[in-house]
């Protein structure tokens, strides 16, 4: 069964991290990404958050490190436990660790309408 994840959810998450600037979720599917400095660090998916994995991430979940799929198909993610969310300063510190080790998304090019008739 599938279910969206609550906006109780993802306010609780944005709540948890009011210390960071430019962090922001976007709805997509009944589902929601998570964004910090204009990249997608990782996904909301039935309730639970999954984050790209990064060698930051992984040190700083440590015994807490574990995996998991957002959704069928998808790239194996760091799951992040309630604990570690919990802990608005531990939350905000892997975020940004997350973060630093993804490059920026690649501009997206602009389409040019060819209105000239001939």
């Amino acid at each position: 069964m599938n279910m969206s994840t609550k906006q109780s959810t993802i306010d609780y998450i944005l709540d948890q991290l009011r210390s960071l600037d430019g962090v922001s979720a976007r709805k997509m599917f009944g589902e929601y990404a998570l964004y910090y400095d204009s990249k997608v660090v990782g996904l909301v998916c039935n309730d639970s958050l999954f984050l790209k994995i990064t060698p930051e991430g992984k040190k700083i979940v440590g015994k807490l490190y574990a995996e998991g799929f957002a959704y069928p198909g998808a790239k194996v993610s760091l799951l992040v436990e309630e604990s570690i969310i919990e802990d608005g300063a531990l939350f905000s510190n892997l975020i940004m660790a997350t973060a630093e080790a993804l490059p920026y998304p690649k501009p997206k090019k602009v389409k040019v309408k060819n209105t000239s008739k001939g």
